[in-house]
């Protein structure tokens, strides 16, 4: 199935080298592959035989496209690639795949400054896949199944429990260690445990240190560590000081839908958040903007799920529920933002579309699927 970025990287690769990251198993190598289809070198660094190529620098210069994946790996990796691609350019192009890791090692420095593209692999949403699927069934199917290609694709709820435990598992017991010290396995298993059930509500630093027995600083920074290695990721309260949003209680949403708890609420909307954050991201790596995905809330505790932000102005102002139509938040926060910012209420088992009192309320499938991405 093709993915929403494969043009984008394409038309990229002619000009700098790529660099894709994002979760494991979400498609970054089929993704690759497919880019220049019989006219593509693959090397990983977890193949013996394959780092010996790379050391040797061995790879054809007749093909279109060489692709290091896991690069990371190699010692001063950046410094390695940047000699690469400002003795040779992009003939053939360069693309450089991994895990989250690759994310988190980019950060480190500015080596590859001016050099490279950067972009983001989601899992499946709802707009990606309407080639193939209803905007209904594909909603349906990333909540019970979750948008990682392997258990999206066959379509099993066993199966998918299945590849759930060895991924998850997996992340912790191998990324987990080779990105940081940390050595508490257990306590950082019982965190994601704690954190799946509590998709949708906020998060108190301090009530989880309790149930872990370690300082909020150190479950403050244990998230931080999970969101580098794209298991979750963080939404924060809006609030036109961003210092003083990041203090505030966050929430949690999980990349893989089908991981928060078994509750169709609190998937519906994980689920949004994903493909939310997921246009956010495409917006950011595609056409340089700077965007944010954050919550709304007040004093009195009034509430509204998602508030996207782009370039600085808050644009879309997201509720989202499964069958209820009352949009008393939704108007009462409208009033905070100029008319440039839309107000949406999306409704999962919705039977007419609506607009009421500023609000626009729509059909959560139909609306997610016209979402660019």
């Amino acid at each position: 199935m093709k993915r929403g970025i494969e043009d984008k990287i394409r038309a990229d690769l002619a000009q700098k080298m790529v660099l894709l990251s994002g979760p494991r198993q979400v498609g970054k190598t089929t993704l690759s592959k497919a880019l220049y289809p019989g006219s593509s070198e693959y090397f990983n660094m977890d193949n013996v035989e394959h780092r010996l190529l790379i050391q040797k620098q061995a790879w054809r210069r007749d093909c279109d496209l060489v692709i290091f994946d896991e690069l990371h790996k190699v010692r001063k990796w950046k410094n390695w690639i940047k000699g690469i691609y400002d003795t040779e350019g992009v003939r053939p192009r360069l693309l450089v795949t991994g895990s989250s890791r690759l994310d988190i090692y980019r950060k480190g420095g500015d080596s590859l400054a001016g050099r490279f593209y950067s972009y983001r692999l989601h899992p499946f949403s709802v707009a990606e896949v309407k080639e193939k699927y209803s905007a209904d069934a594909a909603l349906e199917h990333i909540m019970r199944l979750g948008g990682f290609p392997e258990p999206f694709l066959k379509g099993s709820g066993e199966e998918a429990k299945r590849w759930r435990r060895s991924h998850v598992d997996r992340i912790l017991r191998e990324d987990l260690l080779d990105v940081t010290s940390v050595r508490n396995l257990r306590s950082m298993e019982t965190l994601v445990e704690l954190l799946r059930n509590s998709v949708g509500s906020t998060i108190s630093y301090e009530s989880l240190s309790r149930d872990l027995q370690v300082s909020p600083h150190t479950v403050k920074q244990w998230i931080g560590i999970l969101e580098s290695l794209y298991i979750l990721f963080v939404v924060t309260p809006y609030h036109r000081n961003i210092g003083r949003s990041l203090i505030k209680q966050p929430k949690i949403y999980f990349y893989d839908t089908g991981f928060v708890k078994e509750d169709e609420g609190a998937r519906f909307e994980n689920a949004v958040a994903c493909a939310l954050l997921k246009r956010l991201h495409f917006l950011e790596d595609t056409a340089g903007e700077k965007c944010a995905l954050h919550y709304v809330r007040d004093k009195d505790k009034r509430e509204v799920d998602f508030l996207t932000v782009r370039d600085g102005k808050p644009e879309q102002l997201i509720e989202t529920k499964l069958v209820d139509t009352e949009v008393a938040s939704l108007r009462h926060f409208s009033g905070y933002f100029t008319n440039k910012t839309k107000t949406f209420l999306l409704v999962k088992n919705l039977k007419r579309e609506l607009f009421l009192d500023g609000v626009y309320i729509k059909k959560a499938g139909s609306w997610l699927q016209g979402l660019e991405a």
